[in-house]
């Protein structure tokens, strides 16, 4: 894996408070484990960046060293990889994730 990918990738990260790594967009997920997490972000009505990794083998390839995380999605707050689908899931339910981005400082709208 190249430098410059990590480079890019630590850079997208650190540039977006909430960034999505997904299957598809917000708008048309590909897989149903990236609508699920959009599903959860948007319920939450938290503002968030998506980068579909579909659009670049090169970042499909390169978030999963970077994360040390094999599979898509994966989202990352204030810089910190928070997890896949069923982690995001499961922080929802629990109401884990609402404290979470709440400490983080991220406005919730719902």
């Amino acid at each position: 894996m190249s430098n410059d990918i990590q480079n890019s990738l630590r850079q997208a990260v650190d540039s977006n408070e909430i960034l999505l790594f997904m299957k598809g967009t917000p708008t048309f997920p590909q897989c149903g484990f990236s609508s699920v997490v959009v599903q959860v972000l948007d319920y939450l009505g938290v503002g968030y960046q998506a980068v579909n990794v579909l659009e670049d083998e090169e970042i499909r390839e390169g978030v999963k060293v970077f994360s040390q995380w094999p599979t898509i999605p994966q989202l990352y707050v204030k810089g910190e990889f928070v997890g896949g689908c069923d982690i995001i899931k499961e922080m929802f339910e629990s109401g884990e994730l609402r404290d979470y981005l709440t400490e983080k400082g991220i406005e919730l709208s719902a």
